[in-house]
């Protein structure tokens, strides 16, 4: 008799999808609108043609990654979203339709052997898709699983050819309020930033993520290339991305220079550890009706535990 033993996040679908349920929420800060400098992305939503990419969807999936729940209804996914440089409202598809993916350039500079740009229709073609079932857990407790397709963050690493002394990656998303209404408010410190270290990054999990639902990813979630990495908060997921950074001092964030007393680097996903103004023991399933116990580290704690280890007396979760 073969035995198979599987990690402790590899567990059978076993539940039954409600009809969609959406939550009510106050937006984190609100106020009036300011005007800050624009980027030299374009300013106004356009007529674009169609995907140059779509060949490459649906990428193979790679069944090593698997899930304890259902994949979330894909129009309840798409529908319910996070995009503060198009506004506070979780309702930002029509906005975020502004957003203009072609042409996309991401820079890659820092601390590489030689510091370079490239179109992202060339980057998509030069490294590995596949498509992996993540859960994707937000801060704020709610939370969804969803078929991701990209490109393995360790793949990209490699590729950038990071010097030794290279300790931490920055990410940086576009900037233009002329296109992104949102990046008009001046009490968010645009643009958008994000940081992992060396290891973190070039841990199995992290994607470089560039579809969703066997298809390119849309505005709303963050085109034409977003980052998941999935035991932490969602916030460190950093939207169309720009530019990837090799620093040796660790970056400070986007919601570390907004509210630092409520978010911090690491934002591990850890149900003992409360947001100051909300517990995370439990999270609401996008289209479920019933709450459920967050897992420790987003249920991936066997693959990223070792990674904290002598850092305890860092502010590891929030």
């Amino acid at each position: 008799m073969l035995i198979k033993n599987r990690p402790s996040w590899d567990i059978p679908e076993s539940e039954a999808t409600p009809e969609a349920v959406f939550f009510n929420r106050r937006a984190f800060m609100t106020g009036g609108a300011g005007l800050i400098a624009g980027a030299a992305l374009p300013g106004t939503a356009a007529a674009q043609g169609a995907d140059p990419t779509l060949d490459l969807y649906p990428a193979k999936r790679n069944e090593t990654y698997t899930l304890d729940r259902p994949v979330t209804d894909e129009d309840l996914a798409s529908s319910y979203n996070n995009f503060y440089e198009f506004g506070t409202s979780k309702d930002i598809v029509a906005a975020s339709k502004r957003l203009v993916t072609r042409p996309w350039t991401v820079a890659i500079d820092g601390m590489v052997e030689k510091p370079f740009e490239i179109g992202f229709d060339d980057l998509v073609r030069k490294l590995p898709l596949e498509e992996r079932l993540y859960r994707f857990r937000c801060v704020e407790s709610w939370s969804m699983a969803v078929p991701w397709t990209g490109i393995p963050l360790k793949a990209f690493v490699d590729y950038a050819k990071p010097l030794s002394g290279a300790k931490y990656i920055r990410f940086e998303t576009f900037l233009n309020p002329r296109m992104a209404p949102g990046q008009s408010a001046r009490w968010y410190p645009w643009p958008y930033t994000e940081g992992l270290t060396i290891a973190e990054a070039t841990n199995e999990l992290p994607l470089l993520v560039t579809g969703i639902y066997g298809k390119p990813i849309p505005t709303q979630h963050g085109a034409p290339v977003r980052l998941i990495v999935p035991w932490k908060y969602g916030f460190k997921s950093v939207k169309s991305i720009t530019k990837i950074s090799f620093v040796a001092e660790r970056p400070k964030t986007f919601w570390e220079g907004l509210q630092s007393s409520e978010y911090g680097f690491w934002a591990n996903v850890n149900p003992q550890v409360p947001h100051p103004r909300w517990s995370q023991a439990s999270e609401q399933l996008l289209g479920s009706r019933d709450r459920r116990p967050t897992l420790l580290y987003n249920g991936y704690g066997e693959q990223v535990a070792g990674l904290y280890k002598g850092l305890e007396g860092e502010k590891l979760f929030m």
